[in-house]
């Protein structure tokens, strides 16, 4: 385990995917409730989590108690939104916070994990992307030091829905 500032960080394991799965459908609610069409509840199961377990890394982030208050999958490469990359850079796809239970600024410490994460690995960037429609959550990872570095017009999802992504990048000290 990884301590950040009262936050315990471990990496996921297969029997996590349940907690994964209602933490993803919790934010999916309050994206739902709050006007964000982004994530939709049921739109990933326990199948997805355990794939990304053994293709990347799943991280949660627990407060003392040992209750899970955010998680956020670490991929090694993105090629549907970024293409054929050098191995300069992690993805870092769903970021999750439980809203009841997390401190505030949790979604921040939780990225500011990510990004040590991928350093430590001697990787000198972290990317993710946001759907184009969610100015919002472009502001907050602007904010969070990412700069905008090209947009996406024609992801296709698992729905076969077609969406635009912008893609974000924030060079990492060593």
């Amino acid at each position: 385990m990884i301590i950040d500032d009262g936050m315990l960080f471990r990496q996921a394991v297969e029997k996590d995917a349940g907690t994964l799965v209602k933490l993803y459908d919790q934010a999916a609610r309050w994206m739902r409730a709050n006007g964000i069409d982004q994530w939709k509840p049921g739109g990933k199961d326990t199948a997805h989590f355990r794939a990304r377990m053994r293709d990347g890394e799943v991280w949660l982030a627990e407060d003392a108690d040992g209750r899970v208050v955010g998680a956020y999958e670490l991929w090694w490469s993105d090629e549907e939104a970024w293409g054929v990359q050098p191995p300069v850079a992690g993805y870092v796809h769903r970021l999750m916070v439980e809203r009841e239970a997390a401190p505030a600024g949790a979604g921040r410490r939780i990225l500011d994990h990510a990004e040590w994460r991928i350093a430590r690995t001697g990787r000198e960037r972290a990317r993710l992307d946001s759907v184009s429609s969610n100015p919002r959550l472009v502001d907050y990872y602007q904010g969070a030091g990412y700069r905008v570095v090209g947009e996406f017009p024609s992801k296709k999802g698992q729905d076969g829905k077609v969406y635009g992504v912008i893609l974000l990048e924030r060079r990492l000290d060593g």
